[in-house]
């Protein structure tokens, strides 16, 4: 263990030392002479020297006792290394029902601030694996630790967890219900029909996606449905509702005879080094406009192999897995211990003074030994 100051310039009060004992020198009974007769005759001697003398020195220790912890408090000392005792902790899961707890364990669920279990359970689906790392930076190190979680697991963020300590993996079977991962998207065209050299490639997308044909073009001036790709074939611009849904959030691949101008962002590149496909921010959606005619003569990057994953991830990036088996998510050790928390000697320290603080004025107001009733 070792000890540190917080405020190092606080023991400048010690200086205030001082003060009582000039005080109590300041304060010394003087004893005047008293002259008599047949003292007169005698041979005069040397006067002793005088010395420096301190009445009530147990109230000047006292008091310099209450000073220097009153100088120490305002420097702030810190106490490094010292065991903490903590209870072990079981986490549950919202969703869970509360397990039987140990006896002096503390239980808490597993939600943004760690509510007690006795509470009520936390709505809402909860980011599991990232408050997993949270409360293993949160707990002391070394302190006991068991997880309650359902199989299967949700609330994953693409990683495996990894802690600092060894976890008691709890498994509570669940029913799956509906998946989590989103479908893959359908290639919805605008009312134009498309050349044959486009629909061989717009179904080569849809099938490589999702395993359907390509499906039938929409009525004039239609605009795709809510989780669809729009595929716009024509050189005029988008109509009014084709803007109003990508603003909304849609994404739109867009055709054209004619080679892309504008400032866009370039997402797709061939083997060349040649931008295939420039982006289009609107509102909370985009267009991703083809730099040349949708032909594998006119834009060689359709043929190559990895071309349909690539634009997929710029039409919707894959989110990361939300489901998982629970035994598969099972933290991993080797990280980072948290850091220990030095313990404040403020509260020991107030408690000092103030039995000081009683004592000197219990002995500054008590009656002198000796003195008269």
């Amino acid at each position: 263990m070792s000890l540190s100051l917080l405020f190092p310039l606080g023991l400048l009060a010690l200086a205030s030392l001082l003060v009582p004992l000039l005080i109590h020198l300041a304060r010394r009974h003087h004893y005047a002479p008293l002259e008599f007769a047949a003292l007169r005759w005698l041979r005069a001697k040397a006067r002793p020297r005088q010395r420096i003398r301190v009445d009530e020195w147990p109230l000047l220790l006292v008091r310099l006792l209450l000073l220097a912890a009153l100088a120490v408090l305002l420097a702030r000392p810190l106490l490094h290394g010292a065991p903490v005792q903590t209870r072990p902790w079981v986490v549950v899961a919202p969703g869970l029902s509360r397990p039987t707890l140990p006896a002096g364990s503390e239980g808490r669920w597993l939600a943004p601030g760690f509510p007690p279990l006795r509470d009520a359970a936390p709505a809402g689906q909860q980011p599991l694996s990232s408050l997993l790392r949270e409360l293993d930076q949160t707990l002391p190190e070394g302190t006991e630790l068991t997880v309650y979680v359902p199989d299967p697991m949700r609330g994953l963020d693409g990683e495996r967890p990894r802690l600092s300590r060894a976890v008691n993996w709890r498994l509570v079977a669940m029913p799956v219900g509906a998946p989590v991962q989103d479908s893959a998207p359908q290639l919805r065209v605008s009312g134009n029909d498309p050349e044959p050299s486009e629909r061989a490639v717009l179904d080569a997308l849809q099938r490589a996606w999702s395993g359907q044909p390509l499906s039938a073009p929409l009525a004039t001036d239609a605009a795709p449905e809510q989780g669809q790709v729009g595929v716009w074939l024509a050189d005029a611009p988008l109509p009014a509702a084709w803007q109003a849904w990508v603003h909304d959030g849609g994404s739109v691949l867009a055709v054209s005879t004619k080679a892309a101008t504008g400032t866009g962002t370039t997402v797709l590149q061939d083997a060349s080094g040649k931008a295939a496909v420039m982006r289009h921010a609107l509102g909370r959606g985009q267009v991703l406009r083809f730099t040349a005619a949708l032909s594998p003569d006119a834009l060689p990057i359709v043929r190559e192999p990895s071309f349909p994953r690539r634009l997929l991830e710029q039409v919707r990036p894959l989110p990361s897995p939300q489901l998982a088996p629970a035994a598969v998510q099972a933290p991993l050790t080797g990280a980072s211990p948290p850091l220990a928390q030095p313990r404040d000697l403020a509260t020991w320290l107030l408690a000092v003074i103030v039995l000081l603080f009683a004592l000197e004025r219990w002995m500054a107001t008590a009656p002198r030994r000796g003195a008269s009733a």
